[in-house]
Order: structure tokens, then C-alpha cells, then sequence
């Protein structure tokens, strides 16, 4: 039985969940906290900090460690199983009505206004990026931009793209680099 509650919860979430990682906090809170009391709050909150540190969508992460944690490594298969299912679903039948109406021209218009937003949002989201590392409080202040963080970019951006070096080792650089101005 909690097998089944485990995949029901989590089917739930994963079709629910618009908006990304952060948008599906609440609704995994309600269903693994308040609705069936799975977990506590402070594990709920240590299962956040868990899930932000490993690879992969968080809403996948938080899945199989609280069916790790009800119901050892059945529990996790099946909690994951229930969180990822209606997104291939969704993305299954998007793909199929692609392939089959991709030579639509409305299909096309509509895709043709579409790829400006996302490159929109994308950007938008490298922005915000790029001012929280470089400014530590207040875009305004001169006196609170971190200057490492911007030489790091930098070398970062001529290590990427002038000498096409591997995106993990820059970002295993960068991070070393850190630390070692945090050690000075």
C-alpha cells in the first residue's frame, strides 16, 4: 500500500509542478509533510539541501530520497517513477505532434515566436546570474562589486570559448579558484 500512495503522491507533483524545481517545493511539502506525514519538517528541510547539492531537477531529487527514506530503494524506483511519468508523457506526445505537423506553417509561425522568448528568458536568467556574483548586496554601490568574481568570469569566457577547453574542468577551475581566494 504505501507503494501505491508513494506513486499516486508523486504523480501528482510531477504533473503539477509548472515552473520549475523551486515552483514544486510546496506541493511536495504538502503531500510528504502535512498530507500523509512521511517526513517532518526538518528533514523536509534537510531533504531541500540534500537534493540543491546533487545533480539533476530537484523535484527528481526530493522523489528519491523521500521513497528512499518511507520505503528503501522500491520506494525510491517507484516515488521517481511517479515523478518523472507525466513529464514523458508530455513531452512524448509534444514530440509526436511535432514530427507530424512540423512542416505546418502555422506550426512554424508559432514556433518562429516562440524562439525569441526563450532565448528572452534564458537571458534573463544569465543576467540575474552574472549580478548576484558580481555585486554582494546592491548593483547601485561601486564598493560592493566583487572584483575576483568578475576576472574570473573572464578568464572563464576566454577559456571557453579562445581555447575551447572542457566547460567541467573551467568550472572545477573557477570553483578552486574560490577557495583559494577565501584561504588569502
Amino acid at each position: 500500500m504505501i507503494y501505491l500512495k508513494l506513486f499516486i503522491a508523486f504523480v501528482q507533483i510531477g504533473m503539477f509542478s509548472f515552473g520549475g524545481g523551486y515552483a514544486s517545493l510546496p506541493l511536495i511539502f504538502q503531500q510528504v509533510v502535512s498530507q500523509y506525514h512521511w517526513i517532518d519538517q526538518n528533514i523536509f528541510t534537510d531533504l531541500i539541501t540534500i537534493s540543491q547539492m546533487t545533480p539533476g531537477p530537484i523535484a527528481v531529487n526530493c522523489s528519491t530520497f523521500i521513497g528512499q527514506y518511507v520505503a528503501h530503494l522500491p520506494g525510491a524506483l517507484i516515488a521517481t517513477f511517479g515523478c518523472i511519468l507525466p513529464s514523458c508523457i508530455l513531452v512524448s506526445l509534444l514530440a509526436y505532434f511535432y514530427v507530424k505537423y512540423k512542416n505546418m506553417k502555422l506550426m512554424q509561425m508559432v514556433l518562429s515566436y516562440l524562439r525569441p522568448a526563450v532565448v528572452a528568458m534564458i537571458a534573463i536568467s544569465g543576467i540575474s546570474i552574472l549580478i548576484s556574483s558580481f555585486f554582494k548586496n546592491s548593483i547601485v554601490c561601486i564598493g560592493y562589486i566583487r572584483y575576483h568574481a568578475f576576472v574570473v568570469f573572464i578568464i572563464c569566457l576566454i577559456l571557453l570559448r579562445k581555447y575551447k577547453m572542457n566547460p567541467v574542468l573551467v568550472m572545477i577551475l573557477a570553483g578552486l579558484s574560490e577557495v583559494i581566494i577565501q584561504i588569502l
